[in-house]
């Protein structure tokens, strides 16, 4: 998983800044603090908190493991089962317990209940469990998948949406490391756009289901945008939060903003980040979580 450094006037303000850029909440990131701030005189705060954050591995439970525990459970609940059987007295037994007909074998004939035949008979045999990483540790083992792949993927699921969509449209892929970028360009394309971006925001979620769960990827950073949308938006949001900025600058009061999903957020808190009159934190969880503007000094 990649890392992602991020620097604050507090460790809690590092953290929001990280999770922006992850898009997950913070049950589901795992944070190493890589500097704190330090005291001053008179109480001052000198330097930046600066932390590193990543998505947190997800572990996957090898089936054999699966299968052994269910088993036991079964072992279990089956047990007291047959011991108050065992206890009851014949006559209370169903049809089932009763003796069946001796069969001879040998120098003599053995009666065979229902419950001793259900035991004689051939279980069926076991299927091998299919190797999902590594047993001893129960992690994923790293994709061997090229971000090259991952993009060829993409580009093929974003060319056949096009097609369902009924519209025209070329898709263009850059790579830059583990970094994927898809572009598609063509015209009335606002139908894969929708309102606010909501559209393209489901189409780049089953792009990465196409290709990067498929193939088992869990390194490379796809986006996807659509007839330039995430430029104009960026160019709108960044207007916005400077005058929303100086709002607050001259108010002296703190503000919240609607709403946003991770892409947008980071914008904002990249807009203001060398400002020195007001600080930018996100408060609540997705999809409600939002971008709050504060003077510097309150």
């Amino acid at each position: 998983m990649q890392w992602v450094e991020t620097t604050g006037k507090t460790i809690d303000e590092a953290k929001g800044l990280a999770l922006d850029q992850l898009g997950v909440g913070e049950d589901d990131t795992e944070f190493e603090v890589l500097e704190e701030p330090r005291s001053g005189l008179f109480g001052r705060v000198k330097g930046e908190a600066r932390v590193r954050a990543r998505v947190r591995p997800t572990a996957v439970r090898p089936k054999l493991e699966r299968r052994d525990r269910k088993k036991g459970r079964e072992g279990t609940e089956r047990a007291p089962r047959e011991q108050r059987e065992a206890r009851a007295p014949r006559e209370a037994r169903g049809p089932r317990e009763q003796a069946q007909p001796a069969v001879a074998g040998g120098n003599g004939s053995a009666t065979v209940t229902g419950s001793q035949a259900a035991k004689q008979r051939t279980p069926k045999p076991r299927r091998e469990p299919v190797d999902t990483g590594n047993p001893n540790t129960g992690q994923r083992e790293d994709s061997d998948v090229s971000a090259q792949q991952v993009g060829e993927e993409a580009k093929k699921f974003l060319g056949e949406l096009i097609s369902a969509f009924g519209l025209d449209g070329t898709v263009d892929l850059r790579e830059d490391g583990d970094d994927l970028e898809l572009t598609v360009t063509g015209s009335d394309l606002g139908l894969m756009v929708g309102p606010r971006g909501n559209t393209l925001l489901a189409i780049q979620d089953l792009t990465r289901v196409a290709s990067q769960r498929r193939l088992g990827d869990h390194d490379t950073r796809l986006r996807v945008d659509i007839g330039g949308y995430r430029e104009r938006r960026r160019e709108a949001l960044s207007r916005f939060a400077l005058d929303v900025a100086a709002q607050v600058a001259a108010s002296g009061e703190a503000r919240a903003l609607e709403a946003m999903p991770s892409s947008d957020r980071k914008v904002i808190h990249d807009v203001l980040t060398d400002r020195t009159d007001v600080v930018t934190r996100s408060e609540g969880d997705d999809p409600d979580r939002r971008v709050v503007i504060a003077p510097a000094n309150a």
